[in-house]
Order: structure tokens, then C-alpha cells, then sequence
């Protein structure tokens, strides 16, 4: 019994580009994903993938031999290609469509044989196919048009959903028909869905569940991490998990660069990080989190330390004389028990100054996408989760017209240079110049205020094992990692 406090919203994949993803992992099936251990893309539905050009425009995967469905039907490359293209055709608002924009099209050339056509080079496609929104679905069950709206799944992953209580819990069982990378050892997984840290922590000391691996509260990390007790473990491990602030072009406050820059020059990060998180998740400088290549420092290099003064002088350069009304706005059910506190931290910090008067706003995760979409809060918070281990998905997600925050931005250096350039080059670790300057954009607009990187916790009873193998490079836990010590 394992316990979060993420939730789907969805469990159709071409409508989801967040959390839902954690459950995705387990009960469908990518092309390529991610082994214990790996950081590039492997095969898992397939039996391999590879480029056939110089110039990373075509992308050729074989099936696995064999493939069949948890119902028995066959997986086969039409079903592949129904997947990808049902995504294009369906174009949810915010889904995972925006991960496709360099792909042109898809042939299955045979009953194994996968094409993939792009319209321009893109030596990230690879990481893209493992990205759990691509995962395969089974045309029979699925509309090419419309969304599936119950609580079926049929996917050819480790597991199947053997049952579904929205918000509730889910019944994860063996798929009898898998063929993949996974070594399951356990055959069966259930998930109970928590309001909050402290009632599943409590759920855990009770024996209600066997394990956490998301929305741990920074209070239950450091108990646990001090006391140690009650026959309990936790696991520490780093994370490419981020939490920023998005500014809404279409509000009057929000849309002046120096009300954006004057907020970027007053949030003390370090604060956030000690006073809400009690240290157990980083100060951020740039949307590109630290451990990934190209990484910088930007928002301090540009911004030093926090200041009012500074901040002043900002907005009285502008002509800004007033103190600037905004309304910040956060979920009050996805990123964790301490959202609401991190937000009245953030209004301390800004009104502390002088220069602003802050109005705090929460809405429950579903209803919270829908709102932010349509463009409704001058400024917003978002975590985000990486697709992929790579720095182009920490910016080409919120950039260009069709992104993941549903707030068109415009910033044609990044998206008809900069990330264009660092596609064409296969060797990831040559893309660090390309980077730096991308996010050095991002810090000149401050469209996008980074604010903390977190860390990942698993908490578990002391006879569960795999805990420390079950988190995939993009934060998702496998859920066949985990076993009991004693059927071992």
C-alpha cells in the first residue's frame, strides 16, 4: 500500500502533461523509458530506437515481438502511430501535444516498425518518446477525437487498473501480458490519495500504508530525519523538481516588466527555502535546475541579494510610483501541505517592502488548470516535474504560443535560435552555450520566477525495500521496485 498526495487528474494520456503521469508509469507502455540507473532514454515497448540520419530528422523504433495489451488485444505499430497522432488530433488546451511540435509525421511501416518524420532536427525526440504522455494506448478502446472520460484503463504496462476511486485510491495488479524492462517484485500495488502530509504520515505510523513517495511535508522530513523512530525509513535522493511563479501578460500589473523585475529583485528565495521548507529544498536561481548541463545562477547574478531599495528604484524608473496591486494565486491540493505558507511567506516578503499589496487566492488542482488556462490569475504558481532529464524541457515547455502553462509566450531567440541550434547536436553535454543564453532571456523578460529546486523523500516501513531504486530521473516512482524484505 502506497501512499501520495498527487493525484490524477486524468487518466486518459492525451490530456495530461502533470502529475498523472506518476500513475501513467506504471499501468501504460512508452516506446523508450527509463531503467534503474539510466539517464537517456532505453526501449521498453520497444526493441530499439535509433536515428537512421545524420541530421536527426528520422526516427525509426522496432516492437518488441509479441505485443499484446492487458485485455489480450495486439499492440502493433498502427496502435503506436494511432497513439502519437490521437494526441495532434485531440490538441488538449495545455496537454502534452506541445511536446510534439517538432514532429511532422508517423508511419508504421509494418506490424513492428515505427517511423517517426520531423519537420526539423531534434536530438531530444528520443526523450520525448519516453515522456509517459506518449504512452500507447489501445485503438479499440480509445476515440481518435474524443477523451475518455471513466475510470478504464487499456495500456501494456507492468500493471493494470484493477480498480479506481477518483481522489481515493487505485488498484494496481499484474498485467499478465507485459513485455518490457521491468522486473516486477511484487505482483499487486495499491495507492490511497491523501489531502495532505500529516493524515497519510499518520496513515503510514498506523499501518494504513507501507510507504510515501510524494507530498511529504518539510515538518514529517525532519521529524523523520531526527527521530528516526517508530520502525520507519526514509530515503533522501536529489531532484530535478522545481517550483516557480508565472506573470500573466494579459494583466495590466503583471504585463510591466518592471513590476515583474521589481518582484524578482524582492523575493528572498533563501527564506522560502529555511523559514516554509525547514531546508529541505534548495534556493533556485533559473528555471534549469542545478545537476543538469548548462545550469546558471542567473536571478542572482543579475539580481544579488533581496532589496527594497532596489526594487524601488526599479519601479521609479518606470514611472511607478504607487504600491502595485497583485493577486498571487496557488493550488491548494497539489505541491505539498506547505503551498498556502509558502504564498503568505511570498506576501510578507513583497508587502514587508512598501512597494506592493499582495491578495492570496486557492483553488483545488482541477478546478485551479482550468482557471490558469483561460488566462484568469495575474500571477500564478506551478511546479513542475521534468518530462525528461535534459534542460531543453525545463524551457521549451513554458516558451511559444502552445506551452505547458496555457499563457502564450513569446520569445522568438529561444524558440527559432537558441533551441533549434541546441536540437541538431546528439551530444547533450554540447549544449551548455545555447543554455546559458536561453535562460539568460527568461531572467531579462521574468515572465517566469524560479524559486526553489526541491529534493525527493521516500518514506516507508522498515520491512519494504526498493524504495531508494523506485524514482525514475523524472521524480515518477516505479512502483515494481518495491518489496517486502520478508517474501524475499
Amino acid at each position: 500500500m502506497v501512499g501520495t498526495t498527487s493525484a490524477p487528474t486524468t487518466l486518459d494520456p492525451a490530456a495530461s502533461w502533470d502529475g498523472s503521469w506518476e500513475l501513467f508509469r506504471n499501468i501504460y507502455q512508452t516506446l523508450l523509458a527509463y531503467p534503474n540507473g539510466a539517464t537517456t532514454p532505453q526501449p521498453d515497448a520497444a526493441e530499439s530506437c535509433r536515428f537512421t540520419d545524420t541530421g536527426n530528422r528520422v526516427y525509426r523504433c522496432r516492437l518488441r515481438a509479441g505485443m499484446k495489451f492487458a485485455d489480450g488485444d495486439t499492440l502493433d505499430a498502427q496502435a503506436v502511430k494511432y497513439s502519437i497522432d490521437r494526441i495532434r488530433s485531440i490538441n488538449v488546451a495545455g496537454g502534452p501535444a506541445g511536446l510534439l511540435g517538432s514532429l511532422d509525421q508517423v508511419q508504421a511501416v509494418d506490424g513492428r516498425d515505427i517511423v517517426f518524420r520531423l519537420n526539423k532536427p531534434d536530438a531530444t525526440f528520443p526523450f520525448v518518446l519516453a515522456a509517459p504522455a506518449m504512452s500507447i494506448v489501445d485503438p479499440d478502446d480509445y476515440s481518435a477525437h474524443s477523451l475518455r472520460k471513466d475510470s478504464q484503463v487499456f495500456g501494456s504496462g507492468p500493471y493494470t487498473l484493477k480498480s479506481y476511486e477518483e481522489g481515493k485510491r487505485a488498484e494496481l495488479v499484474k498485467n499478465g501480458h507485459y513485455k518490457g524492462y521491468a522486473q516486477r517484485r511484487n505482483d499487486a500495488v495499491t495507492i490511497r490519495y491523501f489531502q495532505d502530509s500529516a493524515t497519510m504520515v499518520k496513515a503510514l505510523r498506523d499501518g494504513g500504508i507501507d510507504v510515501t513517495y510524494r507530498g511529504l511535508a518539510a515538518d514529517d522530513v525532519v521529524t523523520l530525519q531526527r527521530n528516526g523512530a517508530e520502525n520507519l525509513q526514509l530515503v533522501e535522493g536529489s531532484s530535478a523538481d522545481i517550483s516557480y511563479l508565472v506573470f500573466n501578460p494579459k494583466d495590466p500589473w503583471a504585463a510591466k516588466p518592471a513590476v515583474r523585475r521589481a518582484v524578482a529583485q524582492i523575493v528572498d528565495r533563501a527564506a522560502i527555502a529555511h523559514n516554509v521548507y525547514k531546508d529541505t529544498v534548495d534556493p533556485l536561481y533559473s528555471m534549469v535546475p542545478k545537476g543538469l548541463t548548462g545550469h546558471t545562477t542567473g536571478f542572482f547574478d543579475d539580481f544579488g541579494d533581496p532589496s527594497a531599495d532596489k526594487a524601488r528604484r526599479i519601479l521609479s524608473a518606470a514611472g511607478i510610483d504607487q504600491k502595485v496591486p497583485l493577486t498571487l494565486w496557488y493550488t491548494t491540493d497539489r505541491y505539498g501541505s506547505e503551498t498556502a505558507e509558502e504564498f503568505q511567506e511570498l506576501k510578507r516578503q513583497l508587502e514587508a517592502s512598501g512597494l506592493f499589496t499582495i491578495t492570496l487566492r486557492g483553488r483545488p488542482w482541477k478546478t485551479y488548470v482550468v482557471g490558469y488556462q483561460k488566462g484568469e490569475y495575474p500571477v500564478f504558481g506551478r511546479g513542475w516535474s521534468p518530462d525528461f532529464p535534459d534542460p531543453d524541457n525545463f524551457i521549451a515547455p513554458f516558451v511559444g504560443r502552445q506551452n505547458a502553462l496555457g499563457t502564450p509566450y513569446t520569445a522568438p531567440e529561444i524558440t527559432k535560435v537558441l533551441l533549434p541550434e541546441s536540437r541538431r547536436e546528439s551530444n547533450r553535454a554540447a549544449v551548455v552555450k545555447e543554455f546559458e543564453q536561453a535562460q539568460q532571456v527568461l531572467v531579462d523578460d521574468a515572465r517566469l520566477l524560479p524559486l526553489w529546486q526541491g529534493r525527493q523523500y521516500v518514506a516507508a516501513t522498515d520491512d519494504i525495500s526498493g524504495g531508494e531504486r523506485a524514482l525514475d530521473p523524472s521524480s515518477i516512482m516505479t512502483m515494481w521496485e518495491l518489496y517486502r524484505k520478508t517474501s524475499w
